[in-house]
């Protein structure tokens, strides 16, 4: 392999890491028109950050070329030029505006001479390879697993093959298309037509239902329990298993079920009241096992599991919602609905064989061990009436394409663009739609009782048995029903670049092809989601549809297992089997980019991350990633943590260690790389970390994501050696790496304790110690002399009580009061100041802090108050202090927005006269 000269990009340097996560966070709330939308994928990473990583993976840093910039105040301008157009590209709401995108592109090419070429070999759910698309670049895509394939497809590839095309249904009244808008009307109007076909065909099965006035209503959903025998043999009565008796918990339109035993059977009426069941009595069955309602016999585990495996499970009609115009109407079950969902099973249905993963897949232990098992009767009937009807579509789509002056051209897989691919295009995004209202369409969705909708079966990345569950009536317009998803898909393609052209490949990628393109991936991530098997649920149902369409991607029966890189201790021989297969598997896919790859530009790797997933406050899957890129001979050079929950709602949650993942940038470590001592690594570690510390504090990133952001630093000094020997000549592994990485950030921190007046360093030590907490008086004068102050000058500084022979440091809560005045206080260190600013923010908003931060910045520095807030979280969250780090976090986090409104302010000296007196 030839060395390439390096030439820094803006990964290896900063990034407007705040914006870019706020906007990730954001895009959560929004999905309407999100390619999210278009079909569930597991661990999909926002746009927003894959977007801007692509940006800052392949956009030079100003300070690569000092010939344009020669000073550190040009360097300073562009990198915030290049920072201000990163943070417009992370705003959903601009990815229509054409002018920013060409100047992404123009600021793309101009970095690295055109003709790149980003892949993501594990594709996943596409983020990367359509942001790599809406970036303007060559954009290929290829994933094991057949679904992803299928996705990405759909999303890179088909909708530009057909752009700017007019839709050919004949209600189209418009012109040419834009971009893929053509596809989209044709997606809703043939997406209808398979709709109203299979209702011809199946509408039967799902009746109305009539009110108490006889008035007819259509059902939204039907909700059912299963049933097991009681276990006591003298009352062998069919009792049901309930999570929770309630329907709704809204407000004024309570309703929820009351069942009713009589002559030895069970009958369900719905109430309309807010005196439904509480606590133990809210439903039948928990974690611990259930009870019977006839007798309360105690029904554990061991025995639903038998009563099920032997097919004596059954499930009994408990309520029905149905749409009442305004709003939900909750109806007991009647006869007419108990007695047409008894239809029997199709003849033919989709099928495969579930994997049974514990913890995981948990329906395999109650005998569902086909997918089949996890629809009703009328399930499986409506959506193989569904699925076999796309083909019917699909010949009217060609008639109408034709019939448009379409030339008839080769079939979609075969790489065409006329009329029959555009028919195959189609009823694969109807395939997806079907595919997509499997999730809404199963024994294994629950009723949602606040939000009084379908909860899907992919809540979480697991298949779990659900004990009371939802039938959806796919013919209704409300939650679940099909017209919905097809509008979901429609949505979706409207809104993706449609150009220039991307590919998307069914590949293995420890043995695909890497040659000249530009790596940006997210691998699978250890063992958190078994994608294939999760996989397979909606794969039975799309190969149905989608063989004779797209047959050299849905060869086989089921997705593909053996290879597929994921640590699996239940296919792979226990836990050390599979870490073995995980960590060799990455070993060596890492490896052949390197030997492979375009390496003028880092390789980005996503990972996600918990700091603390196991007990020592590693996580095997991390180590695995980090172990795997450093043996294939890889340098990294930068880590980011990159989220899409919001930081204060992460640490609300107790989870503030928590990133939603990881980002590495990666170049390839010189082969003559020199092997030095744990001495030596400690020392450079501990000079480069001092600087990199201060850098990323005043870069604007977040406390919460500062230890994060220092591994890339500390990683990068480890990673740029050959070996490192510690002092008994074995090489030191990568978790102690990190342990020492960590350390050394915990010294770099302490060092400003130097720096800090007396009474600060006194707290800073003190809270260390005891946190708020009260601790005898001698503790604290001793403490105090050593920092060169006492009780009595600290209790002056109001920061400090003192009194009863014990002593403690006064909270943010305790000192929140805006009206307090730094330049009127004789005693004020910076402690004081950073806690109070803490807490008027959190007690009284940014407003209240304004003017008391511009006073503060008369006194200190301004810069030292923000550099306490980030020690203060990092002391905060050692200690376990949630409320503390939250504020500390909040404090900073704020920090440009409060300096703006502090700048505003006008600051008057006592004894100075602010304005005349009349």
């Amino acid at each position: 392999m030839t060395e390439t000269p390096r030439r820094k990009k803006l990964i290896e340097t900063g990034i407007p890491l705040k914006t870019i996560n706020k906007e990730s966070a954001r895009e959560k709330s929004l999905r309407h028109g999100l390619p999210s939308t278009l079909h569930l994928y597991w661990a999909r990473r926002p746009l927003a950050t894959t977007r801007s990583i692509l940006f800052a993976q392949l956009v030079d840093d100003p300070s690569a070329h000092p010939d344009r910039f020669p000073t550190v105040e040009a360097q300073d301008e562009e990198r915030g030029r290049l920072h201000e157009l990163m943070e417009r590209l992370a705003h959903w709401e601009n990815v229509n505006d054409t002018n920013l995108y060409r100047q992404a592109h123009q600021a793309i090419m101009d970095s690295t001479g055109g003709g790149i070429a980003v892949l993501d070999p594990f594709a996943g759910g596409g983020s990367i390879p359509l942001e790599a698309q809406r970036l303007g670049l060559e954009s290929h895509a290829s994933d094991l697993n057949p679904l992803p394939v299928i996705l990405n497809k759909a999303l890179i590839d088909f909708p530009a093959r057909f752009h700017d095309r007019p839709a050919v249904n004949p209600n189209y009244k418009g012109d040419i298309g834009s971009d893929a808008a053509g596809m989209a009307d044709d997606i809703r109007y043939y997406g209808k037509l398979l709709r109203d076909k299979a209702f011809a065909k199946v509408g039967h099965l799902y009746p109305k239902v009539k009110d108490e006035h006889g008035t007819e209503h259509t059902v939204i959903a039907w909700i059912w329990a299963r049933t097991v025998t009681n276990p006591n043999p003298a009352n062998p009565v069919q009792v049901p298993l309930v999570r929770s008796w309630w329907l709704s918990k809204k407000k004024g339109h309570e309703a929820w079920v009351k069942p009713i035993i009589e002559d030895g059977k069970i009958r369900y009426e719905v109430q309309h009241n807010a005196d439904g069941p509480k606590g133990n009595e809210e439903g039948t069955v928990n974690r611990k096992g259930g009870i019977s309602i006839a007798d309360g016999t105690p029904i554990d585990f061991p025995y639903i599991r038998e009563e099920s495996r032997a097919g004596r499970m059954g499930a009994q009609l408990i309520g029905v919602v149905a749409d009442g115009g305004r709003g939900r109407l909750y109806l007991s079950p009647d006869a007419q609905q108990i007695a047409v969902a008894a239809c029997d099973k199709p003849a033919d249905y989709p099928n495969g064989d579930i994997f049974d993963w514990p913890g995981r897949i948990n329906v395999f232990r109650y005998g569902m061990t086909e997918f089949a098992d996890l629809f009703t009767n009328r399930q499986l009937t409506v959506l193989t009436t569904l699925a076999d009807t796309v083909a019917e579509v699909r010949e009217q789509v060609l008639r109408d394409s034709l019939a448009k002056g379409m030339p008839q051209g080769e079939p979609l897989d075969a790489g065409g663009t006329g009329a029959q691919a555009y028919a195959d295009a189609i009823s694969v995004y109807l395939s997806l739609a079907v595919s997509k209202q499997t999730d809404y369409c199963s024994n294994l969705c629950s009723w949602h009782t606040t939000g009084e909708k379908i909860n899907h079966v992919f809540t979480r990345q697991a298949i779990p048995m659900a004990w009371d569950y939802t039938e959806a009536n796919p013919f209704s317009i409300r939650s679940g029903n099909y017209l919905g998803q097809v509008n979901w898909v429609a949505e979706a393609i409207q809104n993706v670049p449609a150009q220039p052209q991307g590919e998307a490949q069914q590949a293995d990628a420890a043995t695909r092809d890497y040659a000249n393109v530009v790596v940006s991936t997210d691998p699978p991530y250890y063992d958190n989601i078994g994608y294939s098997d999760l996989s397979d649920y909606f794969y039975v149902w799309l190969r149905r549809m989608l063989k004779d369409v797209l047959p050299s991607t849905v060869r086989t029966m089921l997705t593909p297992k053996a290879q597929e890189l994921v640590a699996n201790p239940y296919r792979h021989g226990g836990k050390e089997g599979a870490a073995e297969f995980f960590v060799d598997g990455f070993n060596h896919v890492f490896a052949h980019i390197r030997d492979t790859a375009n390496l003028d530009v880092p390789m980005t790797v996503y990972y996600a991350y918990k700091q603390r997933d196991t007990k020592n406050g590693g996580s095997t899957g991390w180590y695995a990633l980090l172990d795997g890129l450093i043996k294939a001979g890889w340098e990294i050079t930068a880590t980011w943590p990159v989220r899409s929950e919001l930081s204060n709602r992460l640490i609300a949650n107790g989870s503030n260690a928590l990133a939603s993942s990881i980002v590495l940038a990666c170049r390839p470590r010189p082969v003559d790389a020199p092997s030095v001592t744990m001495r030596i690594f400690n020392s450079v570690l501990r000079s480069e970390l001092t600087e990199e510390l201060r850098t990323l504090m005043a870069s604007g990133i977040d406390p919460v994501d500062l230890n994060q952001a220092a591994i890339g630093p500390g990683i990068s000094v480890y990673s740029r050696y050959s070996r490192i020997r510690e002092a008994d000549g074995i090489d030191m592994p990568v978790q102690k790496a990190l342990e020492i990485i960590n350390r050394t950030v915990d010294e770099v921190m302490g060092d400003a304790d130097a720096d800090y007046d007396a009474d600060t360093r006194f707290a800073v030590k003190w809270y260390q110690s005891y946190g708020w907490a009260q601790e005898n008086t001698g503790m604290a004068d001793q403490l105090a002399r050593s920092c060169g102050t006492s009780p009595d000058a600290l209790v002056r500084g109001g920061m400090f009580e003192a009194s009863g022979g014990k002593s403690r440091l006064l909270t943010p809560e305790e000192l929140n009061d805006e009206h307090w005045h730094p330049l009127r206080d004789d005693r004020v260190s910076l402690w004081e100041a950073c806690i109070r600013m803490a807490g008027i923010l959190d007690a009284k908003g940014v407003d209240a802090v304004a003017p008391v931060m511009a006073e503060a910045g008369e006194i200190m520095p301004l810069d030292n108050i923000r550099a306490l807030g980030f020690r203060m979280y990092h002391e905060a969250e050692k200690r376990k202090d949630t409320e503390g780090a939250i504020r500390f976090n909040n404090l900073v986090s704020m920090w440009d927005d409060l300096d703006q409104m502090s700048s505003k302010e006008t600051v008057v000296r006592p004894g100075v006269q602010g304005e005349l007196d009349m």
